[in-house]
């Protein structure tokens, strides 16, 4: 047993190290708006992370955040996605879609 205990005291601190060294992922900095109708105001979503279902009558999504944005057919953000870069917009599907920063 003793000569095992080192091998087991590395692979234990560097399964610890890879635990606590990876990171969560951060939310996005910014605004994803959409765009609906001329006749509603825009929809707004500050500091986007995660899931988002898209509004009913949503148009056009622009991303003014400092990461990429992913646009889905569905509103479960399981589908394969379109991704928006910073600084750029997409027209997106009326009625089932969903987005994910």
């Amino acid at each position: 047993m003793r000569k095992f205990r080192p091998v087991l005291v590395a692979a234990a601190t560097a399964l610890t190290a890879l635990a606590l060294g990876s990171g969560t992922a951060s939310a996005a900095t910014g605004d994803v708006t959409v765009f609906e109708t001329e006749f509603q105001p825009l929809t707004r979503y500050e500091n986007p992370e995660g899931c988002h279902k898209l509004p009913l009558g949503a148009h056009v999504l622009t991303n003014t955040t400092d990461k990429p944005v992913k646009i889905y057919g569905d509103p479960f953000c399981m589908t394969p996605s379109l991704t928006v870069q910073p600084g750029y917009g997409s027209h997106v599907a009326p009625g089932s879609g969903s987005f994910s920063a």
